[in-house]
C-alpha cells in the first residue's frame, strides 16, 4: 500500500515521528509545519490522508479542515491533538474530521490509525466510483427512469423520463407523484400502485400516454420495489419506455403481412410463400376452417410478380354447378335461360394475375374435368362459344378437406389432385401454434381500437390463461370474433373474462376438437362442430367455416341425424 499522507503540525519532532513511523509503512509522507504551507501542498499534490495537529500557529487545524473540505470533500483528515478534551474532538468532528489521534504519538497506534483511515477511504472511493458510473448509466439510457420514495414523492429522473414525460426536472424532485408540472397526466400512477400494493416488480406493455402531445405516444413501464436494509420497502422505481416508433413499425409491417405469428410452424409457411410467391406453379392451401388460409393466398399474390395484375377469388362452394361454370368461363349471350349478354368469366378477369378458388374439394366432376384441360392448356371456352380464349393465371385453390380421401373415395379426380398439388401450404390450426396467441391477441386489440376508436390497452391474466388453454376449433377467425365481440363490450382500458362471450366458456368444457386436417374423418369433424353448436346447423356451419347448405349436404351424405 503505497499512500501519499500529509503530516501537518508546528512542531519538528512530531512531524519527524510520522515521517519515519509512515515511512516504514511503505507510505509517501510530505510535511507541513504551517497552515499556509499545508495549503499550498494541497494545492498541487492529491494526497490520501492528512494529519493535522488542531492548535498552530497562523491558523488551526479546523481552519484547515473546512478548507480542505471545500477543495476535497472526500479527502480523509484525522485531527492530532495534546488535550483530548470532548468538545475539542466534537468540534473536529462536526467540521468533518474522520478521528482524531492524541499525543504521545504511539507507532502502533498510529499504524492502527492509518490503515483504518485508507480502508475507509477505500470503501469511500470505490462508493464513489459506484455512484458516478450509476450516474453516467442514470443520464445516458434512452429509457425514462423514475424513482420514488415511500411517499410516492419523486427522488430523481433522468433527462430521458423528462423527455418522454414531457417534464422538467427541476419542477418534480421532491414533488408528489405524478407530477402536476408539464405535459404528464399521470398514466402510470395505476402500475405504481400495484407495486406498492404487492411489493413486486410490474410490467405493463403498450399503453397510450395520456400526455399533450400532438402526435399518440405508446410507452411501457416497468416498475420495481426498492428494498432497503432487511428487506424494508423504501419506494420503487419507474422504467418508462417510449415504444411509439416500435408499435408504428409493427402496426405497418402487420398492415403489410396479415400473417401474424412467429411460431416455428408460421415461420415455417412464410418461408414456403416466400418460395412460392416468384414462381407460376399451382398451390394447395390446406388447413381447417379460419386458419387463414385466404391470407396466404393473398400473400403468395402481394409478394410476387402479379401483384400489380388482379386477384380474382371465387367461393366454389357457394354456387351450383351450373352458375359455378359461368361464373368460371364467362357464357355468351343466349347460352342459356337468363342470359341475356356476354358475361366474362373470372379466368379472363384473372388473366396476368391469381385466381383463387376456395372449398376446392366442393366442385362437381364436369367442372373439375374443364379445369383440369385448362390447367394443361390455359385455354378454355365460355359456356355457348365454341371460340378457346387464351389466358396467363396462376391458379391457387384452398380447402378444409381432405382431398386425398376424396379421391380415394371416387369423388375427387386424382388427376386433378396432383395438377392442383405441385405445392401445398398446409396452415397448422391454432390450437398447435400457441405461441402465437399473445401476438394475434395484440393484433387483434389494435385492429378493433382502431374500428371502434377505443383504448382498450390489455386484457386481464384470466383471460389470456383461458386463451391459452382453450381448443380453439374455430381457429384464428374464432379468436378474430371473440376479441372483436370483447372490444364493443368493454368500456374500460382492460377487458376480463366478463367480455368474453359466454359461448366460450361453456364450450371450454367441452372435449378438445379432433385433429381434422389429413388425419381424421370428415363426419367427425361435422359431429364435434354440431355438438359444440348444440345442432344449430347454422353455427355449427359458420364454425367450419362452410355455407349453411354444404353441412347439410354432408350431413345426409354421412348418415348423419338432424338432431
Amino acid at each position: 500500500m503505497n499512500s501519499r499522507i500529509l503530516v501537518v503540525d508546528d512542531e519538528e519532532s512530531i512531524r519527524y515521528t510520522f515521517e519515519v513511523f509512515l515511512s516504514d509503512e511503505g507510505h509517501a509522507v510530505a510535511c507541513a509545519g504551517s497552515y499556509s504551507e499545508a495549503l499550498a501542498l494541497v494545492a498541487e499534490t492529491r494526497f490520501d490522508l492528512i494529519y493535522a495537529d488542531i492548535i498552530m500557529e497562523n491558523g488551526t487545524g479546523i481552519d484547515l479542515l473546512k478548507a480542505v473540505r471545500q477543495i476535497y470533500p472526500e479527502l480523509p483528515v484525522i485531527m492530532i491533538t495534546g488535550m483530548p478534551r470532548v468538545e475539542t474532538a466534537t468540534d473536529a468532528l462536526r467540521n468533518g474530521a474522520m478521528d482524531y489521534i492524541v499525543k504521545p504519538i504511539l507507532q502502533d497506534d498510529l499504524v492502527r490509525s492509518v490503515r483504518t483511515a485508507l480502508k475507509r477511504k477505500e470503501l469511500s472511493d470505490e462508493k464513489e466510483k459506484c455512484r458516478r458510473n450509476f450516474e453516467a448509466i442514470f443520464r445516458s439510457v434512452k429509457d425514462g427512469i423514475i424513482t420514488i420514495d415511500g411517499n410516492l414523492a419523486v427522488t430523481e429522473i433522468n433527462q430521458a423520463a423528462c423527455r418522454i414525460c414531457g417534464i422538467a426536472r427541476a419542477e418534480v424532485l421532491d414533488a408528489p407523484f405524478p407530477p402536476r408540472a408539464g405535459r404528464c397526466r399521470g398514466g402510470c400512477v395505476e402500475v405504481l400502485n400495484e407495486v406498492f400494493e404487492q411489493r413486486k416488480a410490474t410490467k405493463v406493455r403498450n399503453i397510450e400516454c395520456r400526455s399533450n402531445k400532438e402526435t399518440h405516444q405508446v410507452v411501457s413501464l416497468t416498475a420495481y420495489p426498492l428494498l432497503g436494509r432487511d428487506e424494508k420497502f423504501s419506494g420503487a422505481v419507474l422504467v418508462v419506455r417510449d415504444q411509439t416508433r416500435m408499435v408504428s413499425l409493427e402496426r405497418k409491417l402487420r398492415d403489410k403481412n396479415a400473417l401474424v405469428g412467429h411460431s416455428e410452424e408460421m415461420c415455417k409457411v412464410q418461408c414456403m410463400i416466400d418460395d412460392l410467391a416468384g414462381v407460376n406453379s399451382t398451390v394447395l392451401v390446406s388447413g381447417e376452417t379460419g386458419t387463414g388460409k385466404e391470407l396466404v393466398v393473398e400473400e403468395l399474390h402481394r409478394r410476387g410478380s402479379r401483384c400489380h395484375k388482379p386477384l380474382v377469388k371465387v367461393n366454389c362452394a357457394a354456387l351450383s354447378e351450373n352458375l359455378l361454370e359461368s361464373e368460371l368461363f364467362g357464357h355468351v349471350a343466349g347460352a342459356f335461360t337468363g342470359a341475356v349478354k356476354d358475361k366474362a368469366g373470372r379466368f379472363q378477369r384473372a388473366d396476368g394475375g391469381t385466381l383463387f378458388l376456395d372449398e376446392i374439394g366442393e366442385i362437381s366432376g364436369r367442372i373439375q374435368l374443364r379445369l383440369l384441360r385448362f390447367l394443361e392448356t390455359m385455354e378454355f371456352e365460355r359456356v355457348g362459344d365454341a371460340t378457346t380464349i387464351r389466358v396467363d393465371v396462376r391458379v391457387v385453390t384452398a380447402t378444409n378437406q381432405n382431398l386425398k380421401q376424396k379421391v380415394a373415395d371416387g369423388e375427387f379426380r386424382k388427376d386433378l389432385f396432383y395438377r392442383l398439388k405441385i405445392m401445398e401450404i398446409i396452415l397448422p390450426p391454432l390450437r398447435r401454434r400457441r405461441e402465437d396467441i399473445p401476438l394475434l391477441v395484440d393484433h387483434f386489440l389494435d385492429l378493433f381500437n382502431r374500428k371502434f376508436h377505443k383504448s382498450i390497452r390489455d386484457i386481464t391474466t384470466d383471460a389470456r390463461q383461458l386463451f391459452n388453454s382453450y381448443s380453439w376449433p374455430g381457429n384464428v377467425r374464432e379468436l378474430r370474433n371473440i376479441i372483436e365481440h370483447a372490444v364493443v363490450r368493454c368500456h374500460e382500458e382492460v377487458i376480463g373474462m366478463r367480455h368474453l362471450p359466454m359461448e366460450m366458456m361453456k364450450l371450454q368444457k367441452e372435449i378438445q376438437p379432433p385433429q381434422v386436417q389429413h388425419t381424421e374423418d370428415e363426419a367427425l369433424v361435422i359431429r364435434h362442430s354440431l355438438n359444440q353448436a348444440r345442432w344449430n346447423k347454422s353455427k355449427a356451419a359458420e364454425l367450419m367455416g362452410i355455407s349453411r347448405r354444404t353441412i347439410y349436404r354432408k350431413m345426409q351424405k354421412y348418415r348423419i341425424p338432424s338432431s
